[in-house]
């Protein structure tokens, strides 16, 4: 199960309604009792300024880990948006997924939940209850 603040949720949906490229970051936060709770988004930049594709700036994600570890967080996982298309998986998502540990956290202002949170399993994006608190 995964927990996001409101506050950060807001975050995410006013940068995604207001961009038509696909918005993209890493999620910091702490594991307890298997509960994920997100205390911090990284909005990293889309170098590829597309609305339906991305790839983050390495210096900004570097620079994102190490203020995590600084802060006293740890990677949970990755979020973009999908202007275009609706919150699930594209066929590039799991082509690029590569991490089973992580949260990967898809927003799009074309349907509800506008936010929709997965996990990989046996090679599959499963998806993963959110709370939105």
């Amino acid at each position: 199960m995964i927990q996001l603040p409101e506050s950060i949720y807001n975050k995410m949906l006013n940068a995604a309604v207001s961009s038509s490229e696909e918005i993209c970051g890493l999620l910091g936060g702490e594991i307890s009792d298997g509960l994920k709770l997100i205390r911090k988004i990284y909005f990293l930049e889309n170098t590829e300024h597309s609305g339906t594709h991305y790839s983050v700036n390495p210096k900004e994600q570097l620079d994102a880990v190490r203020d995590m570890r600084k802060s006293g967080l740890i990677p949970i996982g990755n979020s973009h948006s999908h202007p275009k298309s609706p919150s699930i998986p594209s066929e590039e998502d799991i082509r690029l997924a590569y991490d089973y540990d992580a949260v990967y956290l898809i927003l799009s202002p074309l349907n509800k939940p506008y936010l929709r949170a997965f996990c990989i399993e046996n090679g599959q994006f499963v998806g993963e209850e959110l709370t939105i608190e």
